[in-house]
């Protein structure tokens, strides 16, 4: 996919320098790659970086909560607001963003296991990219393991899904990226994700319907060509 070029201005400290998230798009422009709201852009950071980026995002914030009106000099529960903000963006709900891939300790196949593996259901915990409300949920994955495939431990599988979770998503970018990770670490014959979540932009705001909920799925390899297989783990999908 063609990058299309940045035509956002150039942000400069107060001694006239590039801003913390300039040097860090900057780099990020200079390699090619995209840096959308569920990309991991982990790599571009250097050492410190991180807790420079949160205070330069706290100062924008300030200013986005002042031109809403809001007194954060007086107000003594607004006074740290953009603070909070910025700390629970970096590191904490969008922390997949700008973290590393979590160490995930991966294991030949000895007894060479071909059958069904369900796991979940997972929480899911994110954001949507469109209003930054919340995205609650669950997911289940099924890998059907080749001969040759690598295993993971079950705690692993949940890693993976947070550390993808933990950046602002549209759920069905979501589910391939789980599918993508999984395929690329365990080499299997199949994978299936299936995703089921409340989305807080429809029952917080615009229609506000507090019943709809959206489910969506991949099926790659085995699942995707085998009918069969694909009924029985779908079958097997428990809390659904």
């Amino acid at each position: 996919m063609d990058q299309k070029v940045d035509l956002l201005p150039t942000s400069r400290d107060e001694q006239g320098e590039p801003s913390t998230s300039q040097r860090i798009r900057s780099r990020i422009l200079g390699s090619g790659r995209r840096f959308h709201a569920n990309d991991n852009i982990a790599s571009f950071l250097r050492e410190g970086e991180l807790a420079l980026l949160q205070q330069e995002v706290a100062e924008k914030v300030r200013a986005v909560l002042e031109s809403l009106v809001i007194d954060v000099v007086n107000d003594h529960n607004s006074h740290e607001t953009a603070e909070r903000l910025a700390k629970m963006y970096l590191q904490e709900v969008f922390a997949g963003r700008y973290e590393a891939m979590p160490a995930v300790t991966e294991f030949p196949n000895i007894e060479q296991l071909t059958e069904l593996m369900v796991v979940g259901p997972l929480r899911v915990r994110s954001a949507c990219s469109h209003h930054f409300c919340p995205i609650m949920g669950r997911i289940w994955i099924g890998v059907l393991p080749a001969r040759t495939s690598n295993l993971i431990g079950l705690s692993k599988y949940s890693r993976l899904v947070q550390w993808i979770m933990s950046r602002p998503q549209i759920q069905e970018e979501a589910v391939v990226q789980v599918c993508n990770v999984l395929e690329d670490r365990l080499k299997p014959e199949g994978v299936a994700v299936v995703m089921e979540a409340d989305h807080y932009c429809m029952h917080w705001r615009g229609v506000k319907d507090d019943e709809s909920r959206m489910v969506n799925s991949v099926m790659r390899g085995a699942f995707l060509k085998d009918a069969s297989l694909r009924s029985e783990f779908l079958s097997l999908l428990p809390g659904r």
